[in-house]
């Protein structure tokens, strides 16, 4: 079951990356020049959003199901993991990054339905779409992705 979790995971995370650049570049060319709010910028926003909440979730699966608790247990502890930079980011840095772009993500989107002309929505999901693609970026396993 785990192999099967972390293949979801990893091959969803290209279509998350994929919506979520589309997105914020969306976002931030139609701010840039002045362009009128369209029904097709409201669902590539909410996509974005669907796509990094899923994601969360099957990441959440997947590191309950991977026991990242018993190798805590493993290598001696909390300090242990933090000396060690695969386990440090596995257990520590990738998730918490992560689950933060994901709220970065729904707080932009959450800003921009209030919002009631053009400018300040994509201004609301440029902002928050933007931090969230680099939180992302920062943050994929590369090394990973390119096996």
């Amino acid at each position: 079951m785990m192999e099967t979790v972390q293949f979801i995971h990893s091959y969803w995370a290209y279509l998350v990356l994929l919506v979520l650049v589309v997105a914020t570049f969306n976002a931030l060319f139609k701010f840039f020049s002045n362009k009128p709010f369209d029904a097709i910028d409201f669902r590539m926003s909410l996509f974005a959003l669907i796509t990094m909440h899923i994601q969360l979730l099957i990441g959440i699966i997947l590191f309950f199901t991977k026991d990242y608790f018993g190798t805590i247990e493993e290598v001696g502890g909390m300090g242990e993991v933090m000396k060690n930079d695969v386990l440090r980011s596995n257990i520590i840095e990738h998730p918490l990054t992560m689950m933060i772009a994901v709220v970065l993500v729904t707080v932009g989107y959450s800003k921009h339905k209030k919002k009631l002309v053009s400018k300040p929505k994509f201004k609301m999901l440029a902002i928050f779409y933007t931090l969230a693609l680099i939180l992302v970026l920062a943050k994929i396993p590369w090394n990973l992705w390119f096996d």
